[in-house]
């Protein structure tokens, strides 16, 4: 039976979409995934029983809460330039593996030899491929600090993603309501 898809867990699975499948490392694109963005309701947003500004959180929790957030945005898009780096890599070695067919038509064995035992085999970085290293960071350290994120995300903000973000939505919303 299909997930029941609400408002909160449609946003959550959009925000992660290329989360890596905990229990294989790989990545699987999401096609499943609604996103409206083009509210104006001013008390839109995941449903959520918490209320940012009734949290039991410090301006100094809030912070770092912030910046943790912040950084585990960053290791994401890092690991999303590791994605398109395997890719450009994978490109690259087709080519290369076109080059080693017109080189052996063009009568040059020896270097079409050369590219096919030595070059295309080899890793891209200490001999590993870069489905081994996408596979480390996405199955180890991504997987590590996703669940760091959680864990201190739970016990400061009672689980809420992007508290700050939340109370500035309602700030401004708020002035603009009181100014229009």
């Amino acid at each position: 039976m299909p997930e029941t898809v609400t408002r909160a867990n449609r946003i959550r699975r959009c925000s992660r979409a290329s989360r890596p499948a905990r229990s294989t490392g790989r990545v699987f694109p999401r096609t499943d995934v609604d996103v409206y963005v083009t509210d104006t309701d001013p008390s839109a947003g995941p449903d959520t029983e918490t209320d940012p500004d009734e949290l039991a959180l410090s301006d100094a929790e809030q912070a770092a809460l912030h910046e943790l957030q912040l950084g585990i945005e960053h290791v994401h898009r890092a690991y999303g330039t590791l994605l398109e780096f395997h890719h450009q890599l994978g490109h690259a070695m087709d080519r290369m593996g076109d080059a080693e067919d017109r080189l052996r038509n063009a009568g040059h064995e020896e270097w079409a030899n050369e590219l096919r035992d030595d070059h295309l085999p080899a890793g891209a970085i200490s001999d590993q491929w870069t489905y081994e290293l996408v596979e480390e960071f996405s199955g180890e350290f991504l997987e590590e600090v996703d669940t760091f994120e959680d864990a201190v995300r739970e016990e400061l903000a009672d689980g809420l993603d992007h508290v700050t973000e939340r109370r500035q939505k309602r700030r401004l919303r708020e002035r603009a309501e009181d100014d229009g």
